[in-house]
């Protein structure tokens, strides 16, 4: 395959994630309420619900569209918007035969390449070619998407899931910890970049099928970038050691409370002044975290939103705790790693923000 259509793909799998993360946010927020309330998820609406029930049910709901709104996504990137109906479809499809959520992205690219494969080579007479964009073309692209769904790949899908969770669901301690530190790894040292990204869409696959434990270890590693350089900072003070500038100092300021609430990149003015150092200490401590959180069963029951997602674990215990050495791991190798910063970088920083804010060039007429 070309590097020009690995990029083509991958592409499209980034528009996908960018339009299903709000998703997951907002209905994994209105999920975690809604548990923390008491709610339970309404089965029959006329025995009667709480408020706590109206969120949990929502916010289940919409976990439930998101191999439709992966699919859609895709699809639409593919093709635009001739390819919207299809991809919703086959995402529906998709979820209702079990191939869930890892269906809905391949969905996604079979209607989307289906759709443009229509447009190129389905030829009509003149007079029907007001119809294409509103018949034609959802018809076809959604009956062959949805067809290729039913029969060809969702069993195949759907089996390969339930041998992934099965798998997943047997491994042994030390099997448990080598996930998580791959995982935690993968997660870590992009800061939340495409790295990131497709791993969310690994570990949600899973979660979508009822393992939790993979996709908290990605909810720890997003975390450990802030909370480790907000400890390296203090701990460096203790070593008489100055590994950030004030500029930085004060950027931890922001940087920590964004992630408490799963946000790296309050972090990037510092990563991007030392990124090498800084990605080998956030993989250090996103490893080791990550390897502890799955191996401590740490479970959110939420696919985002960090300390928030607390109350909906079995042992949020365990997940404080390896959030906690993952952080101080990151700490101590940023303290290792990183050079002293000098008065010469100071005073380089300073002028750097005089000049950002010199006036003296304005003039008045």
């Amino acid at each position: 395959m070309s590097m020009l259509k690995k990029m083509e793909l991958k592409k499209h799998m980034m528009t996908a994630i960018s339009f299903f993360l709000p998703v997951v946010v907002g209905a994994g927020f209105l999920l975690a309420i809604g548990n923390i309330l008491g709610g339970q998820n309404i089965e029959d609406f006329s025995a009667g619900f709480t408020f706590a029930d109206t969120l949990t049910t929502m916010g289940n709901l919409g976990l439930g569209l998101l191999p439709m709104v992966a699919a859609t996504a895709i699809s639409f990137s593919i093709a635009d918007k001739p390819g919207i109906a299809p991809g919703i479809i086959v995402g529906m499809v998709s979820s209702s035969i079990g191939a869930g959520f890892l269906g809905g992205l391949l969905g996604g690219y079979i209607a989307g390449y289906l759709v443009q494969f229509i447009k190129k080579y389905v030829k009509v007479p003149k007079w029907m070619e007001g119809l294409m964009p509103t018949l034609i073309i959802p018809f076809l692209g959604a009956a062959l998407a949805g067809l290729i769904m039913f029969y060809i790949i969702g069993t195949p899908i759907s089996v390969f899931t339930e041998y992934l969770t099965a798998y997943l669901g047997n491994l042994n301690t030390s099997s448990l910890f080598l996930y998580g530190v791959i995982i935690g790894v993968l997660s870590s040292i992009d800061y939340g970049g495409p790295i990131n990204k497709i791993v969310f869409s690994f570990v949600f696959t899973l979660f979508s099928e009822g393992i939790y434990e993979p996709i908290t270890v990605l909810i720890l590693a997003s975390m450990v970038t802030p909370f480790g350089m907000t400890m390296a900072y203090f701990i460096s003070k203790l070593f008489r050691k100055k590994i950030y500038t004030k500029l930085e100092v004060e950027t931890l300021k922001t940087a920590f409370p964004m992630g408490i609430c799963q946000i790296t990149e309050g972090c990037f003015p510092i990563v991007m002044n030392d990124i090498i150092r800084c990605v080998v200490a956030t993989g250090i401590g996103g490893g080791i975290g990550g390897g502890l959180s799955m191996l401590w069963a740490a479970d959110s029951r939420i696919p985002a939103g960090g300390m928030f997602a607390l109350p909906t674990m079995e042992n949020p215990i365990g997940f404080i705790a390896a959030l906690l050495i993952g952080s101080l791991a990151t700490a101590i190798a940023l303290i290792i790693l990183k050079k002293p910063v000098t008065d010469a970088q100071e005073n380089k920083v300073k002028e750097h923000e005089e000049a950002d804010i010199d006036i003296s060039d304005l003039r008045i007429s």
